[in-house]
């Protein structure tokens, strides 16, 4: 089987032409935990299979690390925009990529004829408690108190396809996050478990963000996590629309367009290298 191994902000996965390579759908569980492996696999956050579709240009099949499904990946999202170009899949520079049911928009940007990074119109952030889901008393939880592991804290809760707890912290590098991290994750308020973030504010333009996803651990970058605290950044009243999101393997532009209600998303995207295994 061919694969590329890609990554975006260091958030790196397995890629797999799904027009290409045959596989049954109940074999893919297995195969997706075994290439994800950093020591006998090839090594990722997961494994995302590219397949033909009716609805969009292409399909983004996206698996965790550990073999579950998952509905989006922004870094995810911005490789399969660069693998169907730089392939041939594509001659355009504006495509349409669909996932779990979700068709999001992306535009190319190439240097020297290669994707060199994407704009993705990740939609519209989902707020409303049940939608993300989150259970709470509101019909948001925006500044919401949650008690974890004898702890308090406070989070804003976000879907942007996936479900994420903002929380918001001074000193975000120090922060022992694979303690805390998976009592977030299963904690018995989300009901489909949580990417959760942990933002430091840097000023009204820039903040910090370290993030610890469902299935996988902490990763160095999750594209609809930095959407997600962007637009908690603004409905705390701690930055401004268009903010610059430095995660631990690079920076995302995220910009929320309040009036149209869209969250884009811009950062680089690249190829680690090819092989067969």
């Amino acid at each position: 089987m061919h694969f590329t191994k890609m990554q975006g902000c260091g958030n790196d996965y397995v890629y797999i032409d799904g027009s290409r390579e045959r596989i049954l759908q109940e074999e893919k569980p297995e195969l997706v935990r075994r290439l994800s492996d950093r020591h006998f696999g090839v090594g990722g956050d997961g494994v995302i299979f590219i397949n033909p579709s009716d609805a969009a240009d292409f399909e983004m099949e996206m698996y965790n690390a550990d073999g579950t499904r998952a509905e989006m990946c922004g870094n995810g999202i911005r490789c399969v925009g660069k693998f169907v170009y730089d392939k041939g899949l594509t001659d355009k520079t504006d495509i349409t990529v669909i996932s779990a049911e979700k068709v999001k928009y992306l535009t190319l940007f190439l240097r020297n004829d290669k994707v060199e990074k994407v704009k993705v119109n990740m939609g519209a952030p989902l707020l409303t408690a049940n939608q993300v889901p989150v259970v709470c008393d509101g019909e948001q939880a925006v500044d919401e108190p949650i008690r974890v592991e004898g702890e308090d804290y406070r989070m804003t809760c976000v879907s942007m396809g996936n479900p994420h707890a903002v929380v918001f912290w001074k000193d975000v590098e120090t922060l022992a996050i694979e303690k805390i991290g998976p009592y977030f994750e299963r904690h018995e308020r989300f009901p489909n478990r949580v990417n959760t973030e942990f933002v430091e504010v840097l000023d009204e333009e820039t903040v910090l963000m370290r993030v610890w996803e469902r299935g996988t651990g902490e990763t160095l970058a999750c594209g609809t996590g930095a959407c997600a605290v962007a637009v908690a950044c603004v409905l705390n009243g701690l930055t401004k629309e268009r903010v610059t999101v430095k995660l631990l393997g690079g920076s995302l532009e995220i910009f929320w367009d309040r009036e149209a209600n869209l969250v884009y998303m811009t950062g680089p995207a690249v190829t680690v290298f090819e092989g067969e295994i």
